[in-house]
């Protein structure tokens, strides 16, 4: 699979929409409601980052009369696999280990959440 291409934290907000719509396809004006509760942009600003994302090869789009209609080339899960791996290259260094440790001495984890990990770590050893 070729590496995906960097999404910034707008964007991410911009691909939320239009991941939680299950495949249907949105106007730019579908998009610019549905953030509304989320940010303050004009649909101007919505209208560009759709177009950004075009540009990455993150989005799809086809004209039906005068609107748009916008849909996801990649999936939630490959965009989040990108992005934890080169989270993971910049602040670890490529140690997952060291990412893993981080973050379980940081997180406030319930008792059932420390279980589910120990199991994990346990099958992981085996």
């Amino acid at each position: 699979m070729p590496t995906l291409p960097a999404i910034s934290e707008s964007e991410w907000d911009v691909m939320n929409v239009l991941w939680s719509a299950g495949g249907a396809a949105l106007t730019a004006n579908d998009v610019v409601a549905r953030l509304a509760g989320v940010r303050d942009w004009s649909p101007r600003t919505v209208k560009t980052l759709l177009n950004r994302l075009i540009n990455k090869g993150a989005l799809a789009y086809e004209a039906r009369g005068k609107h748009y209609l916008y849909r996801p080339k990649v999936t939630r899960e490959q965009c989040v696999r990108e992005e934890t791996r080169s989270f993971l290259s910049r602040v670890f260094g490529n140690a997952p280990g060291a990412m893993l440790l981080h973050f379980v001495a940081q997180a406030k984890l319930t008792p059932e959440e420390v279980e589910a990990l120990k199991r994990l770590l346990d099958k992981k050893g085996k």
